[in-house]
């Protein structure tokens, strides 16, 4: 197979090349998928009970073989819908699509088939919606769901032509390091860009950027809704207290933590939690850094640990750390272990962490009612 240069410097010479190549993979597999189970025989007897159709087909699979290599040799270009025409899909979709997304508006020839997906969160969406069987590769830190074909892509230092190797006809990704987006748009292979969310509503459009793409309009709009059902229902069954509970959230053991104006931290307010973190010394960043002693001193009456898979933090662990025997948290039992990935993926599991928060909310509770 032809390669990008190691160096992965994109020329004009080697995105014609590539282009060349993914165009004759692309023509070969149409080929297979159109046409009748002879294609797949490796035989070259004849078969009495073949169709003459099947017989036809297998006779010409060569000269397929030879036009796409000459396609790929020459870059010659073969044929593409026209401007405006439409594809069909599952009676809801139609191709060509544009998507609204970060990166701006992205259209979409056809129905994705190879889809490589460099952000966790994309990936969770991606399976979540009904899109999952149209994903080819994901990278080495999407481990959820479980069946997602894990890779050693990066998406924090993508490598262009490892990407390209799986010939992928659309890329979902989190953040854009380099030019990673303008060298695959090179290779005519769409981008979209999903930076972490802000807010639901973010999710949501996230969500619904993903079905418009993939063909799964009605899945996405339908997990949205579910998604936005079960928080309302979460947020109304939340116990309420004589005061407004307070709470830290721990990013690492080092005291890194959010701030309401955070996606996380919008998580909190909608059960009516303050951030013992919003006055705190680089607040205005979202993402401070406290001393140990902040923290003491805030005596919050809830600690969340968002660093229990990454850092082996755990309530235990944490009732020994010098003074924090003496936080309402600790007293109280209210040190909450988080699931890392849960905690910092704001997709469809959103729903999942708010109800450990909201069962913590009611442990607690029924302790102070007792």
């Amino acid at each position: 197979m032809y390669r990008l240069p190691r160096d992965g410097r994109v020329t004009a010479r080697s995105v014609r090349r590539w282009k060349a190549m993914i165009r004759a993979t692309r023509f070969l597999r149409e080929a297979l998928r159109k046409g009748s189970p002879a294609l797949l025989r490796s035989s070259g007897q004849h078969n009495p009970s073949e169709a003459p159709g099947e017989r036809l087909t297998r006779a010409l699979f060569p000269l397929l073989i030879v036009a796409a290599l000459v396609a790929a040799a020459c870059g010659a270009e073969t044929s593409r819908p026209a401007a405006g025409t439409t594809t069909p899909i599952t009676g809801e979709a139609t191709f060509p699509v544009t998507v609204e997304a970060a990166n701006g508006e992205v259209r979409i020839e056809r129905y994705p088939e190879r889809i490589v997906s460099l952000s966790p969160t994309a990936t969770e969406m991606l399976f979540a919606i009904g899109a999952g069987d149209q994903v080819v590769a994901v990278d080495d830190d999407s481990n959820y769901p479980p069946e997602a074909p894990m890779t050693d892509l990066s998406g924090y230092e993508p490598n262009v032509e490892a990407i390209a190797e799986f010939d992928p006809d659309l890329v979902v990704i989190s953040n854009d390091p380099g030019d990673l987006e303008k060298s695959l748009e090179a290779l005519d292979i769409p981008v979209i860009l999903q930076p972490a969310a802000e807010s639901l509503d973010d999710t949501y459009t996230q969500i619904e950027q993903l079905g418009v793409a993939t063909g799964h309009v009605t899945e996405a709009a339908e997990l949205v809704g579910s998604m936005k059902s079960k928080i309302q229902r979460l947020v109304a069954s939340s116990p309420t207290f004589d005061h407004p509970l307070t709470y830290y959230h721990e990013l690492d053991q080092t005291y890194y933590t959010a701030t309401s104006n955070t996606f996380i931290g919008r998580i909190y307010g909608l059960l009516g939690l303050r951030n013992i973190a919003d006055p705190a010394k680089g607040a205005a960043s979202g993402y401070p850094q406290l001393s140990a002693e902040y923290i003491i001193n805030a005596d919050p009456d809830v600690v969340f640990l968002a660093d229990t898979n990454c850092c082996g933090q755990s309530a235990a662990t944490v009732a020994e750390r010098p003074g924090w025997d003496e936080i309402a948290a600790v007293k109280t039992g209210t040190v909450v272990g988080l699931d890392d990935d849960i905690a910092s993926r704001w997709g469809p599991r959103v729903v999942d962490y708010l109800e450990v928060v909201v069962q913590a909310l009611s442990r607690l509770h029924q302790g102070v009612s007792s």
